[in-house]
């Protein structure tokens, strides 16, 4: 794994937020995109080297919606880039980690990713993403 590439945090709404961080980090939000095959509408920022990405669902069934109705707002995952998705994938499967999705999946942000199961990583949902070539 090269870095932590941002830290996911789920939001009721995008319109309220959105302002709110542009005020807590000083900086605007640089992009804002709609994930489909996750239900969710997501907002970017970056602060140096770091990124946040505020996600808000837009349909009851979508898995950050269940996440805020069991959890209420907050952080909800940390993503790491890597440089080779599968190659990890493949490693962290023989470490014995257990994966939510079995390949990589397209994902916001022009990155594939997969998600590590938080039963296997004390209870924080890890990310692996990787810039599409």
């Amino acid at each position: 794994m090269k870095k932590i590439e941002h830290i996911g945090i789920a939001v009721k709404k995008l319109s309220v937020s959105i302002p709110l961080f542009e005020k807590l980090l000083d900086t605007p939000c640089y992009k804002t995109e709609a994930v489909e095959s996750e239900q969710v509408n997501t907002a970017f920022f970056e602060k140096g080297e770091s990124k946040i990405e505020l996600i808000e669902a837009y349909a009851p069934g979508s898995v950050i919606n269940k996440f805020i109705e069991k959890k209420g707002e907050g952080l909800h995952h940390i993503a790491f880039e890597v440089e080779d998705i599968d190659a990890e994938i493949k490693r962290l499967v023989e470490e014995g980690f257990t994966l939510i999705n079995e390949n990589p999946k397209e994902g916001a942000d022009n990155k594939m990713v997969c998600f590590l199961h938080p039963k296997d990583t004390n209870g924080v949902l890890i990310e692996l993403v990787m810039e599409k070539k």
